[in-house]
């Protein structure tokens, strides 16, 4: 009988904490919207998929569990983001990133809760509060799409991360390779060895981080799909028809929200549906600078294959004295 309440007991427990995960996995998400506002976003991976419009394969691609390769994806109403431990999905009005309370998360959280506000002219009420709306309006007019803005976030956050995980790298290894190179010893050996094998793996994430970033900008089409805001605009003007499906169902000020969108990017919107300038501008930006941390990586190994060389060289002339 004992017997039966223990595993009872332990199944009960089991139960419970399979719910406690499927709580918090729920509760994973953070919500920011294009009015400023944010929120946690309570909801399992099918409302997820719904509110944005993909499918089951591109939200596995944010699953925390599972390894993917960074990624930049275009899809219909949403831009799908994983970025080493940035996993997004932007939208033309909302952008939902995954597991904000990470500590390498918590920065992108403040940063996109600061550059997503709306500026305080739109928010000024007074006596001049007809001439403010109309600065407001004009200041909008020059901003990029919502969408840039939240994807120009991700791509600084991510780049800026493995820069000064380089620079860590850089400022530990050069003293030790100077030191073994001073003094051949099994310590200064070994600490060579974990540095080399740190700036492979660091070397193979910005190497990704690059390659997908060259991989967008060498395809047109590829940069095209990610201009949600243009795509949302065509699909709602009258040549195309406003009878399409309901997508966002959660959102009750979608209305305005698109309104706001459409004139924050009205040069993007109604320019040519190939005119993909402004986004080209933005993530050459971000692949000059990764492109710049692969160069330091890639001199650092320089270096640690000429210390190789050098200790090789001095190991050889040693064994030589000693056999002669």
């Amino acid at each position: 009988m004992a017997a039966a309440v223990a595993a009872a007991g332990g199944e009960a427990a089991a139960a419970a904490l399979a719910a406690a995960k499927k709580r918090a996995a729920s509760r994973s998400w953070i919500l920011f919207d294009a009015a400023g506002e944010e929120r946690e976003l309570d909801a399992d991976k099918y409302a997820i998929m719904h509110r944005v419009d993909i499918n089951a394969r591109d939200l596995r691609i944010l699953d925390p569990l599972l390894s993917y390769p960074s990624t930049i994806l275009g899809r219909e109403r949403a831009i799908v983001l994983n970025l080493e431990h940035i996993k997004a999905i932007v939208t033309s009005e909302e952008v939902l990133l995954r597991d904000p309370s990470d500590e390498n998360v918590i920065p992108v959280v403040e940063e996109l809760r600061r550059r997503l506000a709306p500026s305080s002219s739109a928010q000024h009420d007074g006596k001049d509060n007809l001439s403010g709306q109309h600065d407001a309006e004009a200041a909008e007019e020059d901003e990029s799409p919502f969408e840039f803005r939240a994807l120009e976030v991700t791509l600084e956050a991510i780049c800026s991360f493995l820069d000064a995980r380089t620079t860590e790298l850089e400022t530990n290894a050069y003293p030790a390779l100077d030191d073994l190179t001073s003094k051949i010893s099994s310590h200064n050996l070994d600490k060579v060895r974990k540095l080399k094998s740190g700036m492979t793996r660091l070397t193979a994430r910005v190497q990704k981080v690059r390659d997908e970033l060259e991989q967008l900008l060498d395809d047109d089409d590829d940069m095209a799909d990610l201009y949600l805001s243009r795509k949302l605009a065509g699909a709602s003007s009258p040549v195309s028809g406003s009878g399409g499906p309901n997508w966002f169902p959660a959102s009750p000020t979608i209305g305005s929200k698109i309104s706001r969108a459409s004139r924050a990017s009205a040069a993007t919107i109604h320019g040519n549906e190939n005119d993909v300038e402004e986004l080209e501008m933005l993530l050459e930006a971000y692949f000059m600078q990764i492109d710049g941390t692969l160069n330091k990586l890639t001199t650092l190994r320089e270096y640690i294959d000429d210390t190789e060389d050098y200790i090789n060289i001095q190991v050889r002339f040693l064994v030589k004295c000693m056999c002669s």
